[in-house]
């Protein structure tokens, strides 16, 4: 395409704007409107039918423009040029924020209006029956005044972007892509959510949750296991990606959802988290997920196979938190084995599951924590967030030695399971030391990392969310949420090794018994 060239008979192209992987964009002026444009030529697939690529482009064009909103890119026409297909759309002079992002994360409070907005765009477009598709930093636009703006609807699926195509060959990188998606599941309102939480982690962190590594078939493996490193610079941020980046995308709220916690975000960010490996399909699931569709196999938990049957230190951890706006970045902490499966429920942890689960064996409900909250008797004044993150370190420098000193540092919540129960759930744990600051979270929630170390010796790093109440003035832990867990001691590896080197064996075994004969 030259500069001066008529497109369609109506577009005069004026100048090269940009190229992706999916195009190359020029802007131009509409002759017949009187107003400038900007064109976006097409990449037609290498063995692909143009004549179907200009067809499937000309449908997803139609369905794309039936968004009109703010903060999307309107498609104005779709045409064919020299038998590639061309989307005419909104020119709209601004960077992309994946521009934005080459020169370092931005500020939690930045991303959090640019994700209000695109989020805005895209559950208009999921009311209106159009899923993205490829939700990533280069695809959302950013002008000088502030306003964000989601572009390139259905051109994903028109070019074939991000996708295993027939010949098995990957196209695009997977960096943005949901799990259910690299597994092979079709994309659907839940997969944008997930792709709009990586985005934004992109945004603060500096980098996508499962890496950029220039390997793309290991980077589609890592996303479909839905594992990565917690935010650490995310802020109040922090709670809302998590729930964005759950690996089950009927745990993930609606698209209309996140923008509304987005919008609510509290201005001022909290300290970071600490980076930990954790699987968002493993935190306890919110009462504003709503399922759009679920896409692909349900994800099994990838940590619980690997948690210890052992118990866990901290006694009553029973989850009944009630879901708060802005849960801030998770820390680490020293304590029993099994903390790693707080919440998946097919883990067997022993004590893990008595602490952290009813004992009806179901996670905790909003009821649950409104039952909790309703027993607690609490003071008109509200503590700062230092006062919060005091009591919280204060509580576990009593563990796991005091353990009568902590019991009197817990509200109704916790108290509720007796202190028989309490005590015992500290026996196997030897030693307990806060690796990571407390840090509020909310108006009632802190998030703190701990390393402990079990009565036999080995050790562990877990990330905990607690709820405070106040009683006369006095923060009391309400309840304690194990949002992740790992081994931290040098010997973790070499049982991984024995284990399957067991496995091994056992294999060996059965193929030999067939050809015991043979050589």
């Amino acid at each position: 395409m030259d500069v001066g060239r008529l497109v369609a008979g109506r577009y005069r192209v004026r100048g090269r704007v940009g190229a992706g992987a999916m195009g190359v964009v020029w802007q131009a002026l509409d002759e017949r409107l009187d107003r400038v444009v900007a064109l976006k030529q097409l990449v037609v697939p290498e063995g692909a039918d143009p004549v179907a690529a200009v067809a499937r482009a000309a449908r997803e064009g139609r369905i794309a423009a039936r968004l009109q909103h703010p903060n999307a890119v309107t498609v104005h026409d779709v045409v064919e040029d020299d038998g590639k297909p061309v989307l005419v759309m909104e020119y709209l002079p601004a960077r992309t924020l994946a521009d934005w992002m080459a020169a370092g994360p931005l500020p939690a409070e930045q991303v959090m209006r640019i994700g209000a907005q695109v989020a805005g765009a895209l559950a208009a477009a999921h009311a209106a029956g159009v899923v993205h598709r490829d939700v990533k930093p280069g695809n959302v636009l950013l002008t000088e005044d502030g306003t964000a703006k989601i572009t390139d609807f259905g051109i994903a699926r028109a070019v074939g972007d991000v996708t295993v195509t027939r010949t098995g060959l990957l196209a695009g990188t997977p960096a943005f892509l949901s799990p259910e998606v690299a597994r092979g599941g079709e994309p659907g309102p839940a997969s944008d959510v997930f792709a709009l939480g990586a985005t934004l982690y992109a945004a603060v962190e500096g980098r996508p949750p499962f890496g950029d590594g220039d390997n793309a078939i290991a980077l589609l493996h890592a996303v479909a296991a839905g594992r990565f490193a917690p935010p650490t610079h995310a802020g109040p941020l922090t709670d809302v990606l998590l729930d964005l980046l759950r690996t089950d995308p009927t745990a993930r709220p609606t698209m209309a959802r996140a923008a509304d916690r987005l919008r609510a975000q509290p201005a001022a960010a909290r300290p970071p988290a600490t980076r930990l490996d954790l699987n968002p399909a493993d935190l306890p699931p919110r009462d504003d997920r709503t399922p759009p569709r679920p896409t692909g196999p349900a994800p099994r938990p990838t940590v619980a196979a690997s948690a210890p049957p052992t118990p866990w230190p901290t006694g009553p951890h029973r989850t009944t938190v009630a879901p708060h706006p802005a849960a801030p970045p998770p820390k680490p902490v020293r304590g029993g084995r099994g903390v790693l499966v707080a919440v998946a429920a097919a883990a067997v942890v022993g004590l893990v599951v008595l602490v952290l689960v009813s004992a009806n064996g179901h996670r905790p409900t909003d009821s649950a924590a409104g039952a909790t909250t309703s027993t607690t008797t609490t003071s008109d004044n509200t503590p700062s967030p230092a006062q919060l993150e005091q009591a919280v370190a204060e509580y576990f420098a009593l563990l796991p030695k005091d353990v009568a000193g902590a019991w009197e540092r817990v509200g109704p919540g916790l108290r509720s399971r007796g202190r028989q129960e309490y005590e015992k759930s500290w026996r196997n744990v030897e030693d307990l030391a806060i690796s990571s600051p407390p840090a509020a979270a909310g108006p009632d929630t802190v998030t703190v990392g701990i390393d402990f170390t079990g009565a036999d010796g080995r050790k562990y790093r877990a990330t905990h969310r607690l709820r405070l109440v106040v009683q006369d003035g006095t923060p009391l832990i309400d309840s304690d949420e194990v949002l992740s867990s790992q081994r931290i001691d040098e010997d973790h590896r070499k049982d991984d090794e024995d284990e399957k080197e067991g496995k091994d064996g056992k294999d060996d075994r059965k193929r030999g018994g067939g050809k015991s004969g043979e050589g």
